[in-house]
């Protein structure tokens, strides 16, 4: 019968996004090594700490951003790897192999974007203070310095936890806080989860993102991404990276190769740049309404006409003011708003093509065959093919 040569444990939230592209990058490093590993994951994926002492397994790789699990492996007599956080004060990182996403630089890069789009002013959504979100703390420093050293305030904010009887409450201090900070800002939100709180709370109180509020999250996280209206900009950490770090590591020790209390920080992988983030310096309110209109609707099969009722004034009055500060009309923006979100979900969806014309409002999928031969000259599934060869058309603002 068969019998792995080692047998590993992994300690991880795996309904957690960081968590899973984490094990993702373990499970890689497996695949592309010759570690020869059985590995355990609790089948509900929330990980289990009772008699961990007591596994006779070989290794272990755990989160050690969650203080119970850190402890849990205190003087364990089995090779443990840690993956976390990184911390600005050398001695608050464990006493075992670790490999960290740099908080500073997750920050710094999240800050940096928001700068590129002309933004000023900023302001940083953070978690409560709790032993299990130093990482939280470490981020709140790392834009605190950032801001600082430009010469510009940075209100953070830490809110309060979100449980079902708190919610409300909870939400209804965020948009004060929100309503409170001046205008146009961006903000840096601690995780995606929390910079779906903002986008909800200004889609409440009417606050226009990103022309009002633009707003940017770290972990690029699908769940909050398609939960909300407004497409969320955020930052990838490199997890992937750091669980194959973490499993090259857990080998060398497993193959007696002495690592001691090294430490690896891997930087993030990029910026996903999305609506949230799409700010230009608008100064008309009745373009910064049309466009906040657009965003919502475009992909609706909307015409100009809807778009002027809805801001309220005329057709010439509001394309005179569009085109002096978009450059262009407002049949080119509808059209570049069904465009770039098509091209975004051939890219990264396996929706098929007559899904996505009727999602990004085209008449039929022949029109919008017919938009991408026009512009590309390709159809959508050549444009889907070429884009996973590494091949990315770039999308032209047309004027009419």
């Amino acid at each position: 019968m068969f019998k792995a040569r080692h047998s590993i444990t992994l300690l991880f939230n795996a309904n957690k996004v960081y968590d899973r592209q984490v094990i993702e990058g373990i499970g890689h490093y497996l695949q592309s090594s010759k570690a020869d590993w059985d590995v355990y994951l609790e089948e509900d994926f929330l990980c289990r700490l009772e008699h961990i002492h007591e596994w006779s397994g070989d290794g272990i790789i755990a989160d050690f951003d969650d203080m119970n699990i850190q402890l849990a492996l205190k003087g364990s007599d089995k090779p443990v790897v840690g993956v976390g956080g990184s911390y600005s004060n050398p001695n608050h990182y464990p006493a075992v192999p670790y490999v960290a996403t740099d908080n500073y630089a997750l920050v710094k890069l999240a800050y940096e974007h928001l700068k590129q789009k002309g933004l000023e002013r900023f302001a940083f959504y953070s978690v409560p203070i709790d032993e299990n979100h130093r990482w939280a703390r470490e981020r709140e420093a790392a834009i605190s310095e950032l801001t600082a050293k430009d010469g510009y305030e940075c209100q953070i904010y830490q809110g309060h936890c979100t449980r079902p009887e708190t919610w409300q409450y909870a939400m209804n201090r965020l948009t004060d806080w929100i309503q409170s900070l001046p205008k146009p800002i961006g903000i840096l939100a601690v995780t995606d989860s929390r910079a779906r709180h903002l986008l909800q709370a200004c889609d409440h109180i009417g606050l226009i993102v990103p022309d009002n509020v633009a707003i940017i999250g770290i972990d690029d996280d699908d769940i909050a991404r398609f939960l909300s209206r407004i497409s969320l900009s955020s930052v990838t950490q490199g997890c992937f990276e750091m669980g194959y770090q973490a499993a090259k590591l857990l080998h060398k020790q497993l193959s007696n190769i002495q690592v001691g209390r090294k430490q690896i920080l891997v930087p993030p992988a990029g910026v996903a740049s999305r609506q949230s983030t799409d700010f230009k310096a608008l100064k008309d309110p009745y373009v910064i309404q049309a466009m906040h209109y657009i965003r919502q609707h475009a992909t609706r099969g909307i015409k100009v006409e809807q778009v002027t009722d809805f801001v309220g004034i005329s057709r010439s009055n509001l394309e005179q003011r569009f085109r002096s500060e978009r450059g262009h009309s407002i049949h080119t923006e509808l059209h570049n708003q069904k465009l770039g979100r098509a091209c975004k979900m051939l890219s990264d969806t396996q929706v098929s093509p007559t899904e996505i014309a009727n999602i990004c409002g085209y008449p039929s999928l022949q029109y919008m065959y017919a938009v991408f031969k026009r512009h590309f000259d390709q159809t959508p599934t050549e444009y889907r093919s070429s884009h996973s060869e590494g091949i990315k058309p770039s999308a032209q603002v047309v004027n009419f």
